[in-house]
């Protein structure tokens, strides 16, 4: 039989919901003027209780909107489920119609998992891919609900709500976070600088062990500061190894000339240097090739 003959108007107070979820104003105030203007698009959808009443699977916004637009009955669509599938149904259409970023959603990903699914099977049900929904498990078990707030609000992205939340330290989070909102440093910066700010505060710690002084306070601004400073470091480093890498090539190239001179080989012996460096006599090999 098609859902289409399983309409039915029924009394809006004999509808429980089962798995209610709270709804921004505007967007219910939405809902409200669209059915008021073009009536009720879609019914809900409901299954019956053995007392007569039925539970919500999904609607909840029109339901609401139908009442309080002060209709007694709704339109609704009558299905016979297990009360597992129930509030697996339930769940899975509040996920599908909220932002996947926000902590409502998470949480009923958590309820998912909670009743056995793993995150292929959540990602099938809801759409979502298997990493993504780990990735969203992952900060909602570690209790970041700021760092999924800031990707709910288009902030940042979740890998970089990922990379922040492995530190430790939750003024490292914040001023990491303050710094990416502020673009002060990139996505492709932000682990380094989270390693390095980490340490920063790790040999605080060890320090204030033994001297019983204060953790050092990590800000945006020492964050930037001791990136820079590490890249400065770096860079200086490969200008350096450039530099070695220059002057090795030319003594190499100086010495393979001489080394072709009979009256040059003549002066080593008689001097008794008949032996070089074995790194140079192998970059000298090399040079010959």
């Amino acid at each position: 039989m098609s859902s289409e003959s399983n309409i039915q108007m029924i009394p809006i107070k004999s509808i429980c919901i089962v798995n209610p979820r709270e709804r921004g104003r505007k967007k219910f105030n939405q809902i409200i003027g669209s059915i008021e203007d073009i009536g009720l698009k879609r019914p809900i959808t409901v299954c019956p209780r053995e007392d007569g009443q039925y539970d919500l699977i999904c609607g909840q916004g029109r339901l609401e909107s139908f009442e309080r637009l002060g209709q007694t009955m709704v339109p609704a669509i009558i299905r016979d489920v297990s009360s597992e599938d129930l509030l697996l149904m339930s769940l899975v259409e509040n996920i599908a119609r909220r932002n996947p970023g926000t902590m409502g959603t998470v949480r009923e990903l958590a309820d998912l998992r909670s009743r056995g699914y793993n995150h292929t099977e959540i990602g099938k049900k809801t759409g979502m891919g298997a990493n993504y929904v780990g990735e969203l498990l992952y900060l909602y078990d570690r209790g970041e609900e700021h760092l999924l707030n800031a990707v709910d609000a288009g902030k940042i992205s979740l890998s970089s709500a990922i990379i922040i939340s492995r530190s430790e330290y939750k003024d490292v989070q914040s001023a990491l976070l303050k710094s990416l909102e502020e673009k002060k440093i990139t996505i492709k910066e932000l682990q380094r600088a989270r390693v390095l700010a980490d340490m920063r505060k790790a040999f605080g710690k060890s320090q204030s062990e033994s001297k019983s002084t204060k953790l050092p306070k990590v800000t945006s601004d020492t964050i930037i500061r001791t990136f820079r400073r590490e890249q400065q470091r770096q860079q200086q480093a490969i200008r350096k190894s450039d530099l070695c890498e220059k002057r090795l090539s030319f003594a190499s190239s100086a010495f393979r000339k001489l080394f072709k001179d009979e009256n040059f080989i003549n002066l080593l012996r008689a001097e008794g240097l008949d032996s070089i460096p074995e790194y140079l006599a192998a970059q000298i090999g090399k040079d010959n090739q």
